[in-house]
């Protein structure tokens, strides 16, 4: 694994849910009428969630999370890591730490739905395209 000086990875059941609201921001996935307070139980209800430390500071500064039923699959949700840590290899930690819980649990079919531009990131790590597959997700109309 990668490691950036100062830096460290923990695998968490707990943490401040507004340092994580935060870190969604910087990923430009949270939408301001969300109450961070739920985000508590999206922590705990994860498989795996890791929060990158700068051990200097103690800041929160990156983030990541698998979705699974501790059994078969599981996917990566929300890896992001603040813009100024970025290239330093932080991402690149926090998702070895998951892949490594994963596969320490035995579930070693794992996935996830890059953005476009990250694709070279998540192959160095050994993802590869799943061909003949569509990512889909669900638009319910009526919310």
């Amino acid at each position: 694994m990668m490691e950036e000086p100062g830096i460290e990875v923990r695998l968490v059941g707990v943490w401040d849910v507004e340092t994580i609201a935060g870190l969604y921001r910087a990923g430009g996935w949270w939408d301001e009428k969300w109450d961070p307070a739920g985000l508590a139980a999206l922590i705990a209800g994860s498989f795996a969630f890791a929060v990158a430390i700068d051990s200097a500071t103690g800041r929160a500064v990156g983030m990541g999370r698998v979705i699974s039923d501790g059994v078969s699959d599981g996917y990566v949700q929300d890896l992001v890591v603040l813009p100024d840590y970025r290239g330093r290899g932080t991402g690149t930690m926090i998702l070895s730490t998951l892949l490594e819980h994963c596969k320490s649990e035995g579930v070693t079919w794992v996935a996830l739905v890059a953005e476009p531009g990250t694709e070279e990131f998540y192959t160095a790590l050994g993802f590869r395209r799943m061909e003949g597959h569509v990512p889909m997700r669900w638009y319910p109309q009526d919310w």
